[in-house]
C-alpha cells in the first residue's frame, strides 16, 4: 500500500522545494522552528542576566534581552524549588525588519489561523531550575533554558525542553551547540505533514496541523511508520493543553469565560505560579478556536515588563488584553479592571475540584483575596448544565484527563461554531455570483457587511439551528461586532474572498479567447491588456493565490502569443516583458507610538497625495495587511509598491 496519498505527495514536493531553497542559508531550518535559544542565570551584581544566546549571530535588541531576562524567572523563587516549566509572550522591538513588513509566508498560508507564525511577537518556552548548591554564594543554583520562537507550539517545545534541559544543566554549552545543530537538520514545519524530529537520541514524531483539517477531527492517517531506532516518541499534539486541568476550578463558569474571550474583554489571571498563569491564559485564548483571538495576551507578565505602564495606567479604559500574573502586588494595581480571575494551585484529584465563585469586584481589596472570578459581567447565554453532568460522570468513572479535555474541547468548538456559522453563511451571501465574473472587466466587488441585514437572518438561520442554548444571541452578536475579534475575523475572511475572486477572474481569463479578442482591437488596447495581465500574474505569484493548477502557466503562454502578434518593436519592449511601473513607488513613513500607529506621511508622485494622522489598527494585522488597512482607512486606493522607511 502506498503510504502517501496524492495530496500528501504534493505536500512532500512543496516541502522538498522549500528545503532546497533554504539549504544555502545559514541556520535556515533552525530559524523555521526557533528564533534562538537563551540561557538566563542569576548574577549577584546584575540580577537576572543572559549568559548565552545561540546561534551566536542572532541579534536581540537590549529591550528584548531585558524582557527575556525578567520573564524567564518566577516572580517569587521560594515556591519553585526543583524544575518549573512555563511560557511567555513578548512584543518584538519596533524597527526590526519583518516586524511589520514580512514576506508572504507559505507556512502561515496553509496553517490554521490559530497556529500562524507571529510577526510582531515572540513566544518564550522556559525550563527553570532552582536547587540548593553550596558552591554558589546565595546557596542556590538558579538558571533558565529558554526556547524563543514565533510558533505557538507550546506542547512540542515544552516536550523538547524536558529532553534537553536536564542534560544541558549537567553538561552546559557544548550540549546546547549540539542540540541546535540537530534542530538545524530538522525539516521545516509544513502544514499537513507528519515529521520525525531527532534530538539527543530521541525521535519526536509530530503532525503539523493544516487549515484544511476538519475542526475537532482526529489527525489524518499518518504515513506508514519508518523502521526508526529508537522507536519515535509520538506527540499527539504540538499545541494543545490539558484543558480539564487548566479549567478544573471554574468548570461551572466556563461559558462565562468563553463569552469574555469571544468579546475580547480585558482579563487578569492571578495565579500562584508562572506555570498555572501561563497554562490558564493559553487555555482561555484557545477556548474560542477555530476563531482566532485577535487581542493581545501575555501568559506571564511581571512588573518589569516594558508594557507595564501602558497596561496599568488609570487615565484610560483597560486595553483588550489577557494578563497572567503571580505577584500579589498586582491585586492593587488591577483593581480598576473589569474581570479578574484569582486562582489557587491546580491539583488533580479523584473528585470535582472545589469550584470558585463569581464575586463582586468591590471585594477584591486585600492581598489574601480568596480564589474566585471577580466580575460584573452578565451572561448573554444560559449555562449548559449537561456539560458539568458529563464531566462529573467522567470523574466518578475515573476517566483519564485527556478524555475529559477532549470533551471540553469538543463542547467549546461546537459553541464557537454555532456562533460563527451564521456569520459565515451571511458573508458567503455577499460574494458576487460566479457568472458575474467576466474576462474583460475588473472582478465585481464584495457587498459591504451590514450588521442590521445580518441580524435579520438570525430568525431563520441563527445559532438555534446548531445549538440548544437559549439566551440573548442578538445582544452577544452586537457586542462581538465592537470587538477586535470581529474586526480580525472579518478582515481575514474579506481578504480570502477577494483572493478567491481574483482566482476566479484569472481562470475565466484563461478560458477566454484572448487572441480572438485582439483581432479588432488597437495596439494601445492590446498593450493595456498585456500590462494588466502581467500585473495580475505578478500579484498572484507574490500573494501565492490558490489558483487551479496550470492556470498561471497557461496564461503566461497566452500572453506570449498575444505579444508575438504585435509589431516587432513592441514585442521587444521591456514594459511588455516585465512588471509595469506606471509611477515611482510611494513612500510610507510610519511610527509606532504607545500601541497606536502614527502615520506621518504617505505620498504618490502622480496623485500628489500627502497626509498626516493617528490611527489605531487591530493588533491582529501584520505586514502587508497592516499597510492595506492604513491605505483603506485613508482611501488612498491600491498602490503599486511600498518602500518602508525605518521606524523612528
Amino acid at each position: 500500500m502506498d503510504p502517501l496519498d496524492s495530496s500528501e505527495s504534493r505536500l512532500v514536493e512543496s516541502a522538498n522545494a522549500a528545503e532546497n531553497a533554504e539549504s544555502s542559508l545559514p541556520w535556515a531550518r533552525f530559524s523555521s522552528w526557533l528564533e534562538c535559544v537563551c540561557v538566563v542565570t542569576f548574577d549577584l551584581e546584575l540580577g537576572q542576566a543572559i549568559e548565552l544566546v545561540y546561534p551566536h549571530d542572532v541579534k536581540l535588541t537590549e529591550k528584548e534581552k531585558t524582557s527575556i531576562c525578567y520573564l524567564s524567572f518566577p516572580d517569587s523563587y521560594s515556591g519553585c524549588l526543583g524544575d518549573t516549566q512555563f511560557s511567555f509572550r513578548l512584543r518584538q522591538s519596533v524597527g526590526r525588519r519583518g516586524s511589520w513588513f514580512g514576506e508572504e509566508d507559505a507556512y502561515s498560508r496553509d496553517a490554521p489561523v490559530t497556529l500562524q507564525r507571529e510577526l510582531a511577537h515572540f513566544y518564550g518556552y522556559v525550563y527553570f531550575r532552582q536547587v540548593k548548591d553550596a558552591s554558589v554564594k546565595r546557596g542556590y543554583f538558579q538558571k533558565s533554558l529558554v526556547l524563543v520562537s514565533r510558533l505557538p507550539y507550546v506542547h512540542l517545545f515544552q516536550s523538547l525542553l524536558q529532553i534537553i534541559a536536564p542534560e544541558y544543566f549537567e553538561k552546559l554549552e557544548p550540549c546546547l551547540e549540539a542540540v541546535c545543530n540537530e534542530i538545524d537538520q530538522w525539516q521545516s514545519p509544513v502544514p499537513g505533514l507528519t515529521l520525525n524530529l531527532p534530538v539527543m537520541g530521541v525521535v519526536m514524531q509530530v503532525r503539523i496541523p493544516s487549515k484544511n483539517d476538519k475542526p475537532g477531527g482526529s489527525p489524518e492517517k499518518q504515513a506508514q511508520k519508518e523502521n526508526l531506532l529508537p522507536a519515535p516518541m509520538m506527540l499527539p499534539t504540538i499545541h494543545e493543553l490539558d484543558l480539564f486541568k487548566c479549567f478544573q476550578s471554574f468548570l461551572i463558569h466556563l461559558q462565562m469565560l468563553w463569552e469574555l474571550m469571544l468579546l475580547g474583554e480585558p482579563v487578569v489571571v492571578m495565579a500562584p505560579s508562572p506555570t498555572v498563569s501561563s497554562e490558564t491564559v493559553l487555555a482561555l485564548v484557545s477556548s474560542i478556536a477555530p476563531l482566532r483571538y485577535c487581542c493581545d495576551y501575555r501568559p506571564y507578565f511581571t512588573i518589569h515588563d516594558t508594557e507595564f505602564k501602558e497596561y496599568t495606567t488609570r487615565t484610560q479604559a483597560p486595553p483588550n488584553v489577557i494578563l497572567g500574573v503571580t505577584n500579589p502586588f498586582f491585586i492593587k494595581t488591577f483593581q480598576s479592571w473589569p474581570h479578574i480571575i484569582r486562582l489557587g494551585e491546580l491539583k488533580m484529584s479523584g473528585d470535582l475540584p472545589k469550584q470558585v465563585k463569581v464575586k463582586k469586584l468591590a471585594k477584591l481589596k486585600t492581598l489574601d483575596t480568596k480564589p474566585g472570578i471577580y466580575t460584573a459581567h452578565k451572561m448573554f447565554l444560559q449555562k449548559d448544565k449537561s456539560l458539568i453532568k458529563r464531566l462529573l460522570k467522567g470523574i466518578q468513572r475515573k476517566r483519564p484527563s485527556e478524555v475529559q479535555s477532549a470533551i471540553l474541547r469538543r463542547h467549546l468548538l461546537e459553541l464557537t461554531q454555532s456562533f460563527i456559522i451564521p456569520l459565515e453563511r451571511y458573508l458567503a451571501s455577499l460574494m458576487p455570483l460566479q457568472r458575474s465574473v467576466t474576462p474583460w472587466k475588473t472582478p465585481p466587488q464584495i457587498r459591504p457587511f451590514s450588521q442590521e441585514e445580518f441580524m435579520g437572518t438570525l430568525e431563520h438561520a441563527g445559532p438555534q439551528l446548531t445549538s440548544v442554548l437559549k439566551g440573548d444571541w442578538v445582544g452577544l452578536y452586537r457586542k462581538f461586532f465592537r470587538s477586535p475579534n470581529f474586526d480580525g475575523w472579518y478582515r481575514l475572511r474579506h481578504r480570502e474572498m477577494t483572493q478567491k475572486l481574483e482566482c476566479l477572474h484569472l481562470e475565466v481569463v484563461c478560458d477566454a479567447d484572448l487572441l480572438g479578442w485582439t483581432k479588432d482591437k488597437s495596439e494601445v488596447e492590446i498593450v493595456d491588456l498585456v500590462l494588466k495581465l502581467r500585473e495580475k500574474l505578478m500579484k498572484a505569484g507574490k500573494q501565492q493565490l490558490p489558483v487551479k493548477e496550470g492556470v498561471l502557466e497557461k496564461l503566461e503562454g497566452y500572453l506570449q502569443t498575444v505579444i508575438s502578434s504585435l509589431p516587432e518593436d513592441l514585442q521587444t519592449s521591456e514594459e511588455l516583458n516585465s512588471s509595469p511601473h506606471p509611477c515611482r513607488p510611494p513612500r510610507l513613513v510610519l511610527v509606532l507610538f504607545d500601541h497606536r500607529l502614527l502615520l506621518l506621511r504617505a505620498e504618490v508622485q502622480d496623485g500628489q497625495y500627502g497626509c498626516e494622522g493617528l490611527l489605531t489598527p487591530p493588533s491582529v494585522l501584520k505586514g502587508e495587511e497592516l499597510v492595506d488597512y492604513v491605505l483603506e482607512v485613508l482611501q488612498v486606493g491600491p498602490l503599486p509598491a511600498l518602500v518602508p522607511v525605518p521606524f523612528v
